[in-house]
């Protein structure tokens, strides 16, 4: 019968998954680094067109919503370089901070989510359908998340899951970065859109998952539970935004909502 739970194979009689290696340290720091690459490639050269243009200014709740998600990105950066020392008194104690941030920014998120599109509504730049994606976000990353810090008395689960949630909030980065010229080459569809704009998480996803098969010869379970959460949303969040009913609805929430 296999095995299901916190640190074990999935088949019986298997050692324990280990807890530790000693390339972790540059492994999960090399994520964090690829994260922030991604975020500043598809972020910064927006934010200098937005400021050098005449478009519209961004709303006024987008300002919290970014120092919220840049929040979350600095504290998830020092809880690696203080487990990277060693430090786990202060890691232990800066991570409360987490629990009131993860509530704060999917209500921030949500309704970044609504204003902009209920702004946007009726003009070029509206896209209703879009807020299958956005709101995947935030219901991925809050379950993610919650359940990181819930399992945060069994390191291996809590570290793997943390930075799951952090992967699926670069999405945002990758996507404007990577999206256009891979919908120029892929074209529409719900599989295409996937692609499009989830490429760079996937691919960090995959790369966690590979690196603990050449590590440790299996994967963690809560590994196996987190990816297959981010997938899922990810795929319903693609294929909603395809499906026209969607977007019926979708522009009905914004108007009631936005």
């Amino acid at each position: 019968m296999a095995v299901a739970y916190e640190g074990m194979s999935f088949m019986p009689g298997a050692n324990r998954f280990a807890p530790s290696r000693k390339q972790d340290r540059n492994f999960f720091l090399l994520i964090v680094a690829l994260i922030w690459f991604g975020i500043l490639m598809g972020f910064v050269p927006e934010l200098i067109h937005h400021y050098h243009s005449d478009e519209a200014p961004y709303t006024w709740v987008m300002p919290y919503h970014g120092a919220a998600f840049v929040g979350w990105l600095t504290l998830f950066t020092v809880q690696v370089l203080l487990a990277r020392a060693g430090a786990m008194r202060v890691h232990r104690t800066l991570g409360l901070i987490a629990v009131g941030l993860v509530p704060a920014m999917v209500v921030l998120g949500t309704m970044a989510a609504f204003i902009s599109e209920r702004r946007d509504l009726g003009t070029p730049a509206g896209d209703p359908a879009f807020m299958s994606l956005m709101l995947g976000d935030m219901v991925a990353f809050a379950g993610i998340a919650s359940a990181g810090l819930l399992m945060r008395g069994t390191p291996t689960a809590h570290k793997r899951l943390m930075l799951l949630s952090t992967i699926m909030l670069a999405d945002a980065g990758f996507g404007r970065w990577w999206q256009p010229p891979l919908h120029r080459m892929l074209g529409d569809g719900a599989w295409q859109f996937w692609v499009e704009n989830y490429l760079g998480p996937i691919l960090l996803i995959l790369a966690l998952g590979a690196y603990d098969f050449a590590t440790r010869g299996r994967l963690h379970p809560a590994y196996v539970w987190g990816a297959a959460w981010l997938f899922g949303i990810e795929l319903v969040a693609s294929f909603l935004y395809v499906s026209p009913w969607w977007t019926n609805v979708a522009t009905g929430l914004i108007t009631t909502y936005g």
